[in-house]
């Protein structure tokens, strides 16, 4: 029998009118709108069906709005596929979370909380500094850590061959890129985000985080989450906080997470949230496996005529 593992989507996935074609059509997407707003104390399902795109973009919002999609695509998969059977979960920095939460490490309301918190302390991180971050596409990794080295940058995402991203102040990444595009990088793209993820910028994120953490009620999972940090499965309570702390400034391990993977056995992959760039670094990195998206009707529909077969 093939081996499952669930794929929760990362910041930058959002887009204005996620989930509202699911809230239309099942009952149980309505409720679980309804109670995040309640959660949070403010209409967060209205952001995510009708923007602004401007209020959905930003950190503090597009983290929680992100990880109620994983997770809204998730209990719909569960409903639509009667005994759906997955032994392991992995998520893109922010979607480690949904990760965590499906694995029963940490409930929804839980989830929700810590990630609109976390969202808001690298917000304020961002405009305490001038970070920027670059995509750099089709250089290996080795003289990529180069580049960083030499234009004082750090290597914030691991994500398949041929794209990993910088992160850092924003002058240093302009020259990084300029660098990058010497030393043989067929691209180097300054991203638009609001500031450098992963990297030490993020160092006052991740204090507050630690100590946001440290009162929240996380448990041993039920089945496999692979560490972006690591790279290997989470373990205990205590590691899976101190991980989650870590993560804030540490790079994503990505394809090495997904390699452990596919290590073990693993050859059906099951995206969920919006978007599709896991499907994305999938090909790139195990074509020959089965990857699934789920992010609105339409994927759901036809992930689960696969699953009914398979």
């Amino acid at each position: 029998m093939s081996k499952t593992a669930l794929l929760f989507a990362g910041q930058g996935a959002q887009t204005v009118g996620m989930g509202k074609d699911f809230a239309g059509q099942f009952p149980a997407a309505r409720e679980l709108f309804g109670r995040a707003d309640s959660a949070l104390g403010y209409p967060l399902s209205h952001l995510c069906f009708e923007g602004p795109e401007a209020e959905l973009t930003r950190t503090e919002n597009a983290q929680p709005a992100i990880f109620l999609m994983g997770w809204v695509a998730f209990e719909l998969l569960r409903q639509e596929v009667h005994g759906l059977r997955f032994e392991a979960t992995a998520g893109l920095s922010l979607g480690e979370f949904t990760a965590l939460a499906a694995a029963g490490a940490m409930s929804f309301e839980d989830g929700l909380r810590i990630t609109r918190l976390r969202g808001r302390f690298m917000q304020e991180a961002c405009e305490a500094t001038r970070g920027s971050m670059a995509a750099i596409i089709n250089l290996d990794e080795g003289p990529t850590r180069d580049v960083c080295a030499e234009a004082g940058v750090e290597l914030a995402n691991l994500n398949c061959p041929g794209q990993l991203v910088i992160s850092g102040e924003a002058t240093a990444i302009a020259k990084a890129c300029e660098l990058a595009k010497a030393r043989g990088a067929k691209r180097a793209l300054p991203l638009a985000v609001a500031g450098a993820y992963h990297s030490r910028l993020m160092g006052s994120a991740q204090a507050k985080l630690a100590a946001e953490l440290s009162g929240a009620t996380v448990i041993s999972p039920s089945v496999t989450v692979v560490s972006n940090v690591t790279a290997r499965p989470h373990e205990d309570p205590t590691s899976i906080k101190d991980l989650l702390v870590q993560q804030v400034c540490a790079p994503v391990r990505w394809e090495a997470s997904i390699r452990w993977l596919l290590e073990q056995g693993y050859t059906r992959f099951i995206e969920l949230g919006p978007g599709r760039a896991l499907a994305g670094f999938m090909k790139r990195i195990a074509p020959e496996v089965l990857t699934l998206s789920v992010g609105d009707v339409p994927t759901l529909q036809a992930a689960v005529a696969v699953l009914q077969t398979r």
